[in-house]
């Protein structure tokens, strides 16, 4: 055999030996497998992989002078700067053991064992020095020297030495640079099926957190006609499939896309597969007409995919994607639904949690009212009372804002109310204690008109106020003002109610906020609406006090965006 058809030969097996693992790792998970931080059974298939790669690169071409040109180089160094050191050595070892095996007391099999084992441990060794596992520099520079030592070894320690010059006069040059280029090449196949795989996950992510993103205020209200049909209109929009479906335990929820002729809304779950995956809590994937056991004959549905919906561990119902001719559903489907039904599913359950939430602040607003209403209701009527003969109509207009305030607080065990709802009943409230303190008691709104219908939670703003009038002016002879400021932070309502009364002493408003304060009349509106505020909103919201002595009290606490839709 001539060199230039040496050449040729081992150009050809790089080809397919290339090609093949090119394939083998876009059409199978391999991709995830990692840059030498491999588990204990992937280490072991990656090594028989590779290892078994190096046997087939024995192959490359006929036999030579008794010997053989190959490619194992290429698929063990391969290996280790992939693997690591120990699939590296464990893919040379298979690859070595196998050439001593096929040619048991050959001229040259011994060394070219050895220099398969060597360039295989070094390989894995010279990996866990990179920081960039998968160079094809490397895998380069690594192969013309580990082939140039390879022919080395054969020159001496085989016999007899002018069959071994031979050898390595016809052999050296193609298999130094195929095995070179060749290992290059294989890096460069691993490294773009990683970013093949990496993109098509980024995807497959964007993808979910898009549709995520859009769904999420439809479920909030829960599994439903029209929040299933939204979600499906959502999801259908985004993913190239013929339909979307979303049912509960026994009926269609919705259906949109191909076969909403006959998969219509509100009808009891039509196909056998979806019957299963409900009864069973189990995914499932089909891929015939047949699987999917549709009673309409020529249904164009032919693939399905279909996840249980779950809530308190229980299957409430389900999600489904179709395919057809057009569209044909893959893996990529199969993990994307899988991962839109873990999340609506978490959704669903949300949605108990937000109605228990909107129940423990309808609870703490009765509190709050059992609270206030005595005390403020007791003065209040003594007030009306010192102006009945005096000044009746000032009498008459108090009990005019006291029927105001009293028929607004009983309407407040709604969960939220608008800002100017809310203004009314804090001005009901000052009319009448104005009345009572006089000149000792000054108020001011400041506000824009437009936030006037901002949706906010009931008596926030209320017991805020009343707290700075009773605890903050009451105790000074002076008395003081009161100024609730409510402006724009952002996207969000920033409302503050401050008074220019005795203040508190540092850490005192934390306990207060916490029911911690050792008097219990004194904080609980401050304690009240600081809880409600955070089981409504969450942990980042809710009341911050700033105070000092003799320098007032200032309450501030922020309301988000259209939270009551």
């Amino acid at each position: 055999m001539s060199m230039d058809v040496l050449f040729l030969a081992l150009l050809q097996r790089v080809g397919i030996i290339v090609a093949s693992a090119f394939v083998l790792l876009l059409i199978t998970p391999m991709h995830r497998l990692g840059f030498g931080f491999l588990s204990q059974p992937n280490r072991i298939v990656t090594t028989v992989l590779f290892g078994a790669l190096g046997i087939l690169g024995t192959y490359a071409a006929d036999p030579v002078l008794d010997s053989y040109a190959n490619l194992r180089a290429m698929s063990v160094i391969t290996a280790g700067l992939f693997g690591g050191p120990i699939v590296g050595t464990g893919a040379a070892f298979i690859a070595s053991t196998h050439r001593i095996l096929i040619d048991v007391g050959g001229f040259s099999a011994i060394p070219c064992a050895l220099a398969t084992l060597m360039e295989g441990a070094l390989a894995g060794w010279l990996s866990t020095r990179l920081t960039d596992r998968l160079s094809w520099r490397e895998a380069l520079l690594l192969a013309l020297a580990g082939e140039s030592v390879h022919m080395l070894l054969v020159l001496v320690m085989s016999k007899p030495f002018d069959k071994a010059l031979a050898l390595v006069e016809l052999i050296a040059l193609p298999m130094i640079l195929i095995n070179a280029i060749g290992a290059a090449l294989f890096i460069k196949a691993i490294s773009t099926a990683y970013e093949y795989g990496d993109r098509r996950d980024s995807f497959r992510a964007k993808e979910l957190l898009d549709i995520a993103n859009q769904t999420v205020s439809h479920l909030r209200s829960g599994l439903n006609r029209k929040s299933a049909e939204a979600t499906a209109r959502i999801i259908l929009a985004h993913l190239p499939v013929a339909a979307v479906a979303l049912t509960d335990a026994s009926r269609v929820l919705a259906h949109v896309g191909v076969g909403s002729d006959h998969h219509e809304t509100g009808k009891p779950l039509l196909t056998r597969a979806t019957r299963t995956v409900v009864a069973k809590g189990k995914a499932m994937y089909v891929d015939t007409t047949q699987g999917i056991g549709c009673y309409l004959k020529g249904c164009p549905l032919s693939q399905a995919i279909i996840v249980p919906l779950e809530k308190g561990g229980k299957v409430v119902g389900s999600l489904k994607l179709y395919g057809d001719r057009e569209h044909r559903l893959d893996r990529f489907h199969v993990a994307l639904v899988r991962g839109l039904g873990r999340l609506f599913s978490t959704q669903v359950e949300l949605e108990d949690i937000q109605i228990n939430a909107q129940l423990l602040s309808q609870a703490e607003i009765r509190r709050l009212q059992a609270q206030i209403n005595p005390h403020f209701l007791f003065n209040s009527l003594n007030t009306i009372a010192s102006f009945t003969r005096s000044q009746p109509e000032k009498a008459r207009e108090l009990i005019l804002d006291l029927a105001s305030y009293m028929r607004k607080n009983l309407d407040n065990a709604r969960s939220w109310v608008l800002l100017d709802d809310e203004l009314a009943q804090v001005a009901a409230y000052l009319a009448i204690e104005e009345a009572r303190f006089g000149e000792r008691l000054r108020a001011r709104v400041i506000s824009d008109p437009a936030f006037g219908q901002w949706p906010v939670p009931p008596l926030t703003i209320q017991p805020l106020v009343e707290n700075a009038v009773k605890h903050g002016l009451q105790p000074l002879e002076e008395g003081g003002e009161v100024i609730i400021k409510i402006c724009r932070d952002g996207r969000e309502l920033s409302v503050s109610i401050s008074d220019s009364g005795v203040g508190m002493q540092p850490g005192r408003a934390e306990k207060m906020l916490v029911g911690n304060d050792g008097n219990g009349s004194e904080g609980i509106g401050l304690c009240n609406v600081h809880a409600r505020l955070r089981t409504l909103f969450g942990p980042n919201y809710g009341l911050r006090i700033d105070s000092a002595l003799g320098k007032g009290t200032t309450a501030t606490f922020r309301i988000p965006p259209s939270w009551a839709g």
